[in-house]
């Protein structure tokens, strides 16, 4: 139980590297001796030190002289096994051998192939005692997305549309109105500031005129992905603004214009979610939020290429309109925000 303690604060530390770290993906560290904790960190930033090292070196500055007695004693409790290999910074599994812990604990194997089980034989080598596995279906779902680009070779999807509550999803005269309340917009202010990227096509562009940040959410805005086989959308749009960059997939040009990435494809009336979703993955965007329009969803829905979806449902209901997808998965929550209804699914095939 001790074990699954430390570990899900581990987890608790590693989330709160979300959306800064990308594409790595979100660890945490505790430094335990004689039974009390006596160092924690976690990944704070991509290409920045890594949990292990911030965790390490919370003990040396807290510690002073102390320090390597107490770490010669201690465990080290990862949510993601140490990685061997040196990248932008050096290999954590050296750094642990070094101070010589008597034990490390960790929640996944790194399925990255430069490290996957190389770092737990560096450990066990050196004569460390390494147990893994530790919350091990957690410490993958704080990982989705990281695990998916690497299994997958694609980002982690995420599709997002409001609902009335007779199941519309948009009016027919192309005049924006809005579906769920204020609550339910800022949080998905807050999901912005979590992902990567954010993806809509050209009619919602040339309709809703977003602006696809995270203004109402303390945070990054996510970079923005604009789907336009024809460039129609103008350039006076909010989507083209400079707070974030725009990626525009289309069939007409490929260049860079300021903060704006035109990228061709061909044939985009085929197979249009996985050409999306190979280019992001050469892109190093880990995940995507797909807000719309209905077609795009619809798209992904049918060539089975989402991983969750979240789905308010409003309590007031449309004359008429037209209607949201359709979508099978696991429900795995249904929340209450203010008046509507949040109900996340999750793909069981994908």
């Amino acid at each position: 139980m001790s074990d699954e303690l430390y570990m899900k604060r581990c987890l608790e530390l590693a989330e709160m590297g979300n959306g800064a770290v990308s594409p790595n993906p979100l660890v945490g560290c505790v430094i335990v001796s004689d039974g009390k904790i006596i160092g924690e960190g976690y990944h704070r930033q991509y290409g920045k030190a890594h949990a292990e090292v911030n965790a390490l070196n919370a003990v040396l500055e807290k510690f002073g002289e102390e320090a390597p007695a107490l770490l010669k004693n201690a465990v080290a409790y990862v949510s993601l096994e140490p990685c061997a290999h040196f990248g932008k910074t050096p290999p954590c599994a050296d750094l642990l051998i070094k101070h010589q812990l008597k034990k490390v604990v960790i929640g996944n194997r790194d399925p990255f192939p430069d490290v996957d089980g190389k770092g737990i034989e560096k450990l066990r080598n050196a004569g460390i005692e390494v147990v893994s596995g530790v919350l091990e279906e957690e410490c993958r779902y704080v990982n989705r997305r990281f695990f998916t680009r690497i299994a997958k070779q694609r980002p982690y999807i995420i599709l997002k549309w409001a609902t009335t509550a007779n199941g519309y999803f948009a009016p027919k005269n192309a005049v924006q109105q809005w579906i769920s309340g204020p609550l339910a917009k800022k949080i998905v202010h807050k999901w912005r500031t979590e992902e990567d990227a954010i993806l809509v096509g050209k009619q919602t562009a040339l309709t809703d005129n977003p602006q696809l940040s995270a203004r109402e959410w303390p945070g990054k805005n996510p970079v923005r992905i604009l789907v336009d086989r024809n460039l129609d959308v103008p350039l006076s749009n909010h989507i083209f603004s400079d707070i974030a960059k725009t990626i525009v997939f289309n069939e007409k040009k490929t260049d860079v214009e300021g903060q704006v990435h035109y990228v061709s494809m061909e044939d985009m009336q085929y197979y249009l979610p996985q050409k999306i979703a190979f280019q992001l993955y050469l892109m190093d965007i880990q995940s995507v939020i797909i807000e719309g329009g209905g077609h795009i969803l619809n798209q992904f829905i049918s060539s089975g290429l989402w991983d969750e979806a979240r789905v308010f449902t409003s309590a007031n209901s449309w004359a008429d309109g037209l209607y949201a997808p359709q979508i099978y998965g696991e429900i795995t929550s249904v929340i209450a925000i203010d008046k509507d209804k949040l109900t996340l699914y999750k793909n069981l095939v994908s």
